[in-house]
């Protein structure tokens, strides 16, 4: 992996992958900001979707669709908006797209029935698929080679601090205000961080506009085509069950009063996992990273669908332990996958970074549809689902790691 960087290293550059600066960490940490404000989009339902789904009249099933719709809207838009808006400046477009998600939160939190809440889902998505993959690629564009996993570590951590902090807080707005006040205060944070990147994001150009065909086109590459599907392999086996989060942690015990704990230390999980992730894949390599997170995010589901299934009870700090390691393993695929993606197509890491991010939004929908479709035979079929799902995603990365390194062999032996 290394020496396909090395050589790109010595290819010229496009304007997206030109270095603004001295190469460091630093600027990254403003897109974090906006990828903070998205994720709190994405996370936050999660924590009062009960309340949600009994203000609007619907069931916790159907309200959960609302994520399904946001994601299924990500996963279409983000190669059309990326085709769309390569020509726009990259900070006129960051800010555009925050913009645009502030005004669809805050329509979701006026929406007065089902129907309205579900359009407002799909404009959230269009700012959201607008972002986060130009995010991704411009924090890759602006630090050194050597720095590109961790770089994109960090603008990934915008995502999971918020499921540190978005779904708890969720949760508490459920039960203290309303899940529409909630909606309201990530308008807010949507648009204040759009200040933030408008004032401190140096100015960066827009690429030459590539069409919607060659990027689609990318899909056929042997190195693309045997990473993307586990993306979205591995964001469903976490999301099986992460939607209806609050319920299922209620099926293994966990009371009310200690829900939001629960839901803290999911997030608490997923930050050390994304950030530990992102160091790991620079020193031994991303297959390895990604083997020990599905491995450890199988284990995991097993014991949580047992838990379910038995009714076990009185295993609170258990419980806590799991949900950190629930959220560990689920972030800690993006930062790998990503440097593998760019490794494969170093020429067009803005193209696969979207399409990465299509990816994970197309997992995190299949998921949640599942585990909607599983609701009613019990919580213990939910996580027993992503468990399996962990596991097909650990035997395709088996596979294809094997296969890509037999065709590198063979090309060294020619």
């Amino acid at each position: 992996m290394s020496n396909v960087l090395n050589r790109d290293s010595r290819t010229k550059p496009t304007p997206q992958q030109t270095p603004a600066g001295d190469g460091g960490l630093a600027p990254t940490f403003v897109l974090a900001l906006g990828t903070f404000a998205v994720g709190t989009d994405a996370f936050i339902t999660a924590g009062f979707l009960p309340a949600m789904a009994h203000s609007l009249h619907v069931s916790t099933s159907a309200a959960g669709q609302s994520v399904t719709l946001f994601a299924a809207a990500y996963a279409v838009l983000s190669p059309v908006l990326a085709t769309l808006t390569a020509r726009l400046p990259r900070r006129a477009l960051l800010v555009g797209a925050l913009t645009v998600l502030g005004l669809a939160n805050l329509l979701s939190a006026l929406a007065p029935n089902y129907p309205v809440l579900m359009v407002s889902r799909i404009i959230a998505a269009a700012g959201a698929a607008a972002y986060t993959p130009n995010a991704g690629a411009v924090s890759a564009a602006l630090v050194r080679t050597e720095l590109r996993a961790r770089a994109l570590a960090v603008v990934i951590g915008g995502l999971t601090i918020a499921t540190a902090l978005g779904v708890p807080l969720g949760n508490v707005a459920a039960r203290w205000t309303s899940w529409r006040i909630a909606f309201g205060g990530v308008a807010a944070l949507c648009m204040l961080c759009a200040v933030g990147v408008f004032l401190v994001m140096p100015r960066l150009p827009g690429a030459g506009r590539v069409p919607l065909r060659t990027r689609l086109a990318m899909l056929r590459r042997p190195g693309v085509l045997a990473v993307l599907p586990l993306t979205t392999l591995g964001m469903a086996a976490c999301y099986t069950a992460y939607a209806y989060s609050v319920p299922a942690l209620g099926a293994v015990g966990v009371p009310g009063s200690a829900m939001v704990l629960m839901l803290f230390l999911y997030g608490l999980g997923a930050v050390v996992g994304n950030l530990l992730a992102g160091q790991a894949t620079d020193r031994v390599g991303a297959v390895r990273v990604l083997t020990v997170g599905y491995a450890v995010m199988a284990l995991t589901f097993a014991v949580l669908a047992w838990m379910a299934a038995t009714s076990t009870r009185d295993l609170t700090a258990l419980v806590g332990v799991l949900a950190f390691t629930w959220g560990a393993s689920s972030w800690c695929q993006t930062p790998p996958q990503q440097h593998r993606l760019i490794a494969a197509a170093p020429q067009e890491a803005p193209l696969v970074v979207s399409l990465n991010s299509s990816g994970i939004y197309l997992g995190i929908g299949l998921g949640t549809v599942i585990g909607g479709l599983s609701l009613s035979s019990g919580l213990g079929l939910t996580y027993a689902l992503g468990a399996v799902l962990a596991v097909v995603a650990l035997v395709w990365l088996v596979v294809t790691a094997r296969a890509a390194d037999v065709r590198t062999t063979e090309e060294e032996g020619r």
